[in-house]
């Protein structure tokens, strides 16, 4: 028994210097719970007891440990109103489906946390790009299929407002207060990069705005889809390089926590190790995905009529309610990294997920419109593309000194109230015109 303790303790010893040397950073969803300190032990052999005995831990950790999982079973709930109260309680079903997306959605962000620890900084970057977006990718494309093409191009344009102006700015607000007499500095290049990004997003929906609203096409309605549609394929080029530029080139220029602050962490926080195995975050992955594309698709059906019951313009609820379900992890976890002075994480978070969706999910929509024979294109209208522009200035501006405090923060709350206000009492032309 002696050899075999010391061979398993060296085991551990191993496993974790192992997750010491590969520092990768993610974006961690901790809201309600804290996913540190519990190590998986390897070392015993598979057994029937054994499996059944993983399977009852992971449900514990994945379900149980998160307090944000008290809102689950609003999701079966919002599936039996659907079928029980057909279009009368249209507004309630919407509800209860945003609130069971919610938990699932943080969820997911912890899977893909937990699965990064075993495959390394690129590939777990790459983890981050796919499923950091995915339950807004998941509600767009069935919006798509659908034929909501405004409400997928309202939700993904409400995803990137609330993430640049609402996220960041509480972000900003908290971390200003807890820091009051700190200044707070974040990787200037890092945001100059985004926000040229970002800028470049703008450009693809301004041309195919212009063109339409200007009636100079060589083919009225056909020549803006086929712009769109050019426009989205450089796009998802950009955002591939990107990708290999922030990972693989300037890995550590644009590594957001230096040697020194990494050492500060490790004296003052414990080190956090994987909770579930490899194979069970892929799992997780699964059921989760399966599960949330199972209620976008009650969700999708329930917003002409929830739009009716509750008398708020469909603009509305895609601009600033449908964000709420994918953004609610996003925003608690830029929130806690602000408070402990870790801004870069931060802006990895809210600028990096506004960049996937402007760069990314709205190309990729467009493309697989066009696969699916949908006329999805990049014309958002001359409100939307103006809002958006507006918006990216403002942000691009508040960045430019590489600071962050308390009154920074206010300003980009303020500017998401007039943003939410304006869609509040917006008219969307496309549907006056039907």
């Amino acid at each position: 028994m002696g050899p075999e303790d010391e061979k398993s303790d060296d085991f551990e010893v191993e496993m974790a210097t192992l997750v010491r040397s590969s520092p990768v950073l993610m974006k961690t969803h901790n809201m309600g719970t804290c996913h540190i300190g519990s190590f998986v032990d390897f070392s015993q052999p598979l057994s029937v007891s054994r499996v059944v005995q993983r399977v009852f831990k992971s449900i514990s950790v994945v379900i149980f440990q998160a307090k944000i999982n008290l809102l689950l079973p609003f999701g079966p709930l919002a599936i039996i109103l659907h079928y029980l109260t057909k279009k009368h309680l249209q507004g309630l079903v919407f509800f209860f489906s945003l609130l069971g997306i919610i938990p699932l959605a943080e969820r997911l962000g912890y899977a893909t946390e937990q699965l990064a620890f075993y495959t390394g900084p690129t590939v777990g970057g790459l983890l981050n790009a796919t499923f950091g977006n995915a339950t807004e990718m998941i509600i767009s494309l069935y919006a798509l299929g659908n034929g909501m093409i405004r409400v997928v191009q309202q939700s993904l344009l409400g995803s990137i407002l609330s993430n640049m102006l609402l996220v960041l700015g509480c972000a900003f607000f908290s971390g200003g207060i807890v820091h009051y007499n700190k200044v707070q500095v974040f990787n200037k290049a890092s945001a100059v990069v985004n926000s040229g990004l970002l800028l470049m997003a703008v450009m693809g929906l301004m041309f195919p705005a212009v063109l339409h609203f200007t009636h100079s096409e060589v083919q009225y309605g056909k020549s803006e889809v086929a712009l769109s549609r050019f426009s989205s394929c450089i796009m998802l080029v950009a955002y591939a390089s990107y990708l290999f530029f922030q990972l693989r080139s300037q890995h550590n220029s644009y590594n957001p926590i230096d040697e020194d602050e990494r050492n500060t962490e490790d004296d003052s926080d414990e080190e956090e190790m994987p909770e579930i195995t490899q194979w069970e975050a892929i799992a997780w992955l699964a059921v989760l995905t399966t599960w949330v594309s199972i209620l976008s698709g009650y969700l999708v059906d329930a917003i002409q009529g929830a739009s009716e019951s509750l008398n708020l313009p469909v603009a509305f609820i895609s601009v600033v309610l449908l964000p709420i379900v994918g953004n609610a992890a996003e925003h608690a976890s830029a929130i806690m990294f602000a408070m402990k002075n870790k801004l870069d994480i931060t802006l990895g978070v809210a600028i990096g997920s506004s960049t996937q969706i402007s760069m990314f999910v709205i190309p990729f929509c467009v493309v697989v419109g066009w696969i699916m024979g949908k006329d999805m294109d990049l014309n958002f209208q001359l409100f939307e593309t103006a809002t958006l522009f507006i918006t990216v200035l403002v942000v691009a501006f508040m960045l430019q000194e590489g600071t962050a405090n308390y009154f920074k923060g206010l300003m980009l709350i303020l500017c998401y109230l007039i943003v939410a206000a304006s869609f509040f009492v917006h008219v969307d032309p496309a549907s006056s015109d039907d």
